[in-house]
């Protein structure tokens, strides 16, 4: 069994390093100046109790890879570049090969769907971040992260079980799930403060429109008739395996949005995050004014070239007022 990691940035970047320290066998997708680094010293991983480097193949391309029947194919990127990546899949001869989606939101999983057989939803519970080319880090113990793993639209098979298994030897925790959309759902509803944190900063408090935000969510999926499990502090399985701790000498960078505008990549994830809300409260009738405003600010914020922090809360607050 090969693992074939398609986007090895943050997410990508530590399975990636720490599956094949394990004895995996790994083939990285990359591109730029990270495929570069990989190629020329590997993949360095830095975390609260360690730091490792890992070697491992790595391509620039699905095309370079001759895929065999028993590969497990893991979408790593952001939800924007998901068809691209798809179509390029498609091409390089995939067929029935088991597709993961270790993605936010929950609009890769049909995506894929329509064209493979074999789709999985994975909910990505792992505080990391990509520093820079050739490094990641990760800032979680005793594990790297926390997956529930299932085959979409519901069960869990024995590719979800293997995978599990691979994670766990890993230093991560997998958990097949027979109805893994409930858990990616509840990450959803934490991933909507994500543009609200790269709009005024790292740090700086936002809890009560957090709220707001997620209170129209959950009217919205309760009208869509969506059901969710927490997957925040709440869940018991945090304490014992999944404790947020600080690297050493490194900031805390601040969520995937904020490294994305940091990073000057040209596009943030809002649209599949705070514009799924706005997309469901469409299609069911129901207003969701607050998700929409942020969903159009996702896009704002990257076509003026904003860097995080460049609102404050007084200006969020008036916004999301629209006053």
């Amino acid at each position: 069994m090969r693992i074939i990691i398609h986007g090895v940035g943050a997410v990508g970047g530590v399975l990636a390093a720490a599956l094949s320290r394990s004895g995996q066998q790994v083939v990285g997708i990359a591109r730029g100046a990270q495929l570069e680094a990989i190629r020329a010293d590997g993949l360095t991983v830095r975390t609260p109790q360690e730091t490792f480097s890992a070697r491992f193949d790595c391509v620039a391309h699905p095309s370079e890879i001759t895929f065999e029947a028993d590969d497990l194919i893991l979408l790593t990127m952001k939800s924007q570049d998901t068809v691209a990546a798809l179509e390029d899949l498609r091409a390089a001869g995939v067929r029935d090969q088991h597709i993961f989606c270790f993605q936010n939101g929950v609009a890769n999983e049909p995506t894929a769907l329509r064209r493979f057989p074999n789709v999985h939803g994975v909910t990505v519970m792992m505080p990391c971040s990509y520093l820079k080319p050739g490094q990641v880090s990760v800032r979680a113990q005793p594990r790297f992260g926390l997956f529930d793993i299932g085959r979409y639209p519901h069960g869990a098979d024995d590719a979800d079980r293997s995978l599990a298994a691979a994670l766990d030897a890993a230093g991560f925790a997998g958990f097949p799930m027979e109805d893994v959309m409930q858990s990616k759902y509840g990450k959803l509803l934490m991933n909507l403060g994500n543009i609200i944190e790269a709009s005024v900063g790292p740090g700086v408090d936002t809890a009560p429109l957090r709220q707001r935000v997620r209170s129209e969510a959950e009217t919205v999926l309760q009208a869509a008739g969506i059901s969710w499990v927490d997957v925040g502090a709440a869940d018991p399985r945090r304490d014992a395996i999944l404790k947020v701790a600080e690297v050493p000498g490194e900031a805390r960078p601040g969520g995937s949005t904020v490294q994305s505008l940091r990073r000057g990549t040209g596009h943030v994830e809002t649209d599949y995050l705070n514009g799924e809300i706005a997309y469901l409260g469409r299609r069911h009738d129901v207003e969701a004014p607050l998700n929409a405003r942020l969903t159009q600010l996702g896009a704002d914020l990257v076509r003026q070239g904003h860097s995080p922090g460049d609102l404050s809360v007084e200006d969020l607050t008036a916004l999301l007022d629209g006053t």
